[in-house]
């Protein structure tokens, strides 16, 4: 996480967790990603006394040349600034006296040093900025490449097998390529403890290079303003033990789950950057309520909200616009990414924020067997002959 000035001078990891509950609202955020290590508590000379605890190959160079440009930094601030004083106590004016003392007005060793000496530092500090820059751009051959679409304001990953997610999920040590394009415009994926931010450009790919050495959650956000929700464009990386343990997280098979579940999922990965998931309005109206609802269209007229109108707002979102939502609705269209299925378990989603009851939660893939009647056995003749 970046270190505000209230979390940096934070006495106690309790202090650590208000002040994050208070900025991050309702984000869920790892214990580790806010409590500052006994061993690293009070410790300014450690890279982590300033930055989150590091999770990446790249991370320790990135901290070593920032303490080293850090230190450099205050001792020639502390030297130009004791000097300065120096000469103002030395030179002030005395007594009324205003005849100036003799001074040297030229020294070639001097200004040799304070020229060269400089320019030493700025080549290392350059050379070593360089070759940190390559190293995570230069991805190895055998990284395993994952997709990820930047939108406003939502993420979504998508894995080599097919699978995707709304959050980012890793393997531990294993070199990651990820290859990065925005559907609006312009992003920047941070992650913190990767030591890693790279911009995401509407109408190129941009790439970033990773590879994890820690396991845990580590958050993710956008760092490139990109609209009224940009503070909310935020996820988490998760890193496994195994591409195991990451399947478990990422594969979705749609006929385990009932069609509201699968329509939660799109929802998380799609939509959930604009609507809440509450009656709360956002950039878009709130889901809680929606189904069913007579909205006001900007034209003035009234409509119902019901599958077509679902339908419609998804893959034309500007032939109904909600008045004061207008004049030219911020939603992009989502023809040919969602298919007529998808729209089909996104309204058995809001029909199940309106009413849990009025939907089935038997998975789609289960097929119901009709119970049918044993027709009884005739019962044998009573009557005696």
């Amino acid at each position: 996480m970046n270190w505000s000035l209230p979390i940096l001078f934070a006495q106690s990891n309790e202090e650590i967790r208000t002040i994050v509950s208070s900025q991050n609202n309702d984000t869920s955020v790892p214990d580790h990603a806010i409590e500052r290590s006994s061993e690293l508590s009070g410790n300014w000379f450690s890279s982590e006394y300033w930055f989150p605890e590091s999770a990446s190959t790249f991370a320790s160079n990135v901290d070593w040349l920032f303490m080293f440009i850090f230190w450099v930094s205050l001792i020639f601030f502390a030297a130009i600034v004791g000097v300065m004083i120096h000469f103002c106590i030395k030179y002030r004016r005395k007594d009324g006296n205003l005849e100036t003392e003799p001074s040297s007005s030229h020294n070639t060793s001097l200004e040799i040093a304070w020229s060269v000496g400089p320019s030493i530092l700025l080549v290392v500090m350059f050379w070593y900025g360089a070759e940190g820059f390559f190293q995570m751009r230069v991805p190895r051959t055998d990284a395993e490449e994952i997709q990820v679409s930047a939108s406003r304001w939502n993420w979504k990953f998508t894995y080599p097998d097919g699978d995707s997610s709304s959050e980012l999920h890793l393997v531990n040590n294993r070199p990651t390529k990820l290859v990065m394009q925005s559907e609006d415009v312009l992003h920047s994926m941070y992650i913190a403890s990767f030591r890693q931010k790279v911009d995401i450009v509407p109408g190129r790919y941009t790439y970033a290079y990773l590879e994890p050495n820690k396991e845990g959650q580590f958050r993710l956000a956008c760092t490139e303003y990109c609209g009224q929700k940009h503070s909310k464009m935020r996820t988490m990386v998760t890193v496994h033990a195994s591409d195991e343990r990451r399947k478990e997280d990422t594969q979705w098979i749609e006929a385990d789950y009932p069609a509201w579940q699968n329509g939660e999922r799109i929802y998380k990965i799609n939509c959930s950057g604009c609507h809440n998931k509450t009656a709360e309005a956002g950039t878009g109206p709130g889901f809680g309520d929606l189904w069913g609802k007579e909205e006001s269209l900007m034209g003035g007229s009234k409509i119902k909200v019901d599958e077509q109108y679902v339908y419609n707002s998804i893959m034309e979102p500007n032939k109904d616009i909600v008045a004061g939502y207008g004049p030219v609705s911020k939603m992009n269209s989502f023809q040919g990414k969602l298919s007529p299925e998808d729209v089909n378990q996104v309204i058995a989603y809001l029909k199940y924020l309106k009413d849990p009851t009025s939907v089935s939660n038997t998975p789609e893939g289960e097929v119901i067997e009709e119970e049918t009647e044993t027709p009884a056995e005739p019962e044998a003749d009573k009557t005696s002959t």
